[in-house]
């Protein structure tokens, strides 16, 4: 490893300290070590999932050694010896294939895992169908805060992916959780992580396509487009949450509408402040780098005003500092808003 990488990773480790100490206390061990954008090497992320170490990289391939000397340097940090993952991902989805066993990674490092964070337990795959992890760190004080604000509140988890908020949700004493997302696969890692918190109320989960579910739940129309069929759909009960949370990709498309940060949000919002009960809260996402959030926020509020449900208060919740930000506009924001 270059010595410029090697220090760049020791100082990303010592600015970490103070962090790892408060999130191991609060029973977390998944966390960004190193974010290559803002540390120092572009391209390259180094992960912790519990006994699981996993480094990335996204612009060029990490040689043998350089790979080996990182996971050195990050067990001794550490003081344990974590099972290391490497997923190249230079060239699309290309990471698993090279010869060398240490790009394969040893059989335990891919075994399911468990990880922990705020106190609960997460399934852990080292590498899988998808391409990213099983749970998204730089949401982590998100989840915390819907950990800490569910109590008694009807919760509807949209774009649910592995159900982390959802989960959350039910561990801070919501009195319903509703998980909805278009892929099963997802929503099975979602189950199993309602498995491996067995003390928990059990959650709902939903497939389906966001557009025709959350216009079920505002009680909106679902429109042909052009006369074309739809595909079927779950039947939903026109209904409010107290509490919804709504984290979308930055695109996609289907039968029933397109998802897009950038260009509009705005659908993607309508309903789901409809689908929110009076006096209820709406946490919202974007994690579009390009989108600043005075003019999103600005967008966000407007777009509930023009509706009628003006938001009362509102707070912007940043991720943690294992997300270092030069500039201070970490591509993920969160609004929280109280309508």
């Amino acid at each position: 490893m270059s010595s410029a990488l090697l220090q760049a990773l020791r100082a990303a480790l010592d600015a970490r300290q103070p962090l790892l100490a408060e999130l191991h206390a609060q029973g977390t061990d998944c966390y960004r070590l190193f974010h290559g954008s803002q540390e120092g090497a572009p391209g390259l992320t180094v992960d912790r999932y519990g006994a699981q170490l996993m480094v990335q990289s996204f612009h060029q391939t990490l040689e043998r050694e350089p790979l080996l000397e990182l996971a050195a340097a990050v067990n001794e940090f550490l003081g344990e010896k974590l099972l290391l993952v490497y997923n190249d991902r230079s060239q699309g989805n290309s990471r698993v294939d090279r010869r060398d066993p240490v790009y394969q990674a040893e059989p335990a490092a891919l075994k399911d895992l468990v990880a922990h964070e705020w106190g609960l337990n997460y399934r852990v795959r080292g590498r899988h169908a998808g391409q990213d992890p099983l749970l998204f760190l730089d949401l982590r004080n998100t989840r915390g805060w819907v950990k800490a604000n569910s109590a008694g509140k009807s919760v509807l988890n949209l774009f649910a992916y592995t159900c982390g908020v959802g989960l959350c949700a039910a561990a801070g004493g919501a009195s319903e959780v509703w998980n909805l997302d278009f892929a099963e696969g997802n929503l099975a890692v979602g189950r199993e992580n309602g498995e491996l918190n067995p003390a928990l109320a059990p959650m709902h989960f939903v497939q389906s396509d966001y557009f025709p579910a959350i216009r079920q739940f505002a009680g909106l129309p679902i429109a042909r487009r052009h006369g074309q069929k739809l595909p079927s759909y779950p039947r939903l009960e026109q209904r409010q949450f107290d509490l919804v949370f709504l984290d979308p990709p930055a695109w996609a498309k289907s039968a029933f509408g397109t998802v897009d940060l950038l260009r509009d949000y705005q659908s993607l919002l309508k309903p789901a402040l409809m689908a929110t009960a009076e006096g209820g809260v709406l946490v919202c996402n974007n994690n579009l780098a390009k989108v600043a959030m005075e003019e999103w926020r600005e967008q966000v509020l407007r777009c509930a005003s023009k509706l009628g449900r003006p938001v009362r208060d509102w707070q912007q919740l940043a991720p943690a500092a294992d997300f270092p930000s030069q500039d201070g506009r970490p591509p993920l924001k969160t609004l929280i808003l109280q309508l």
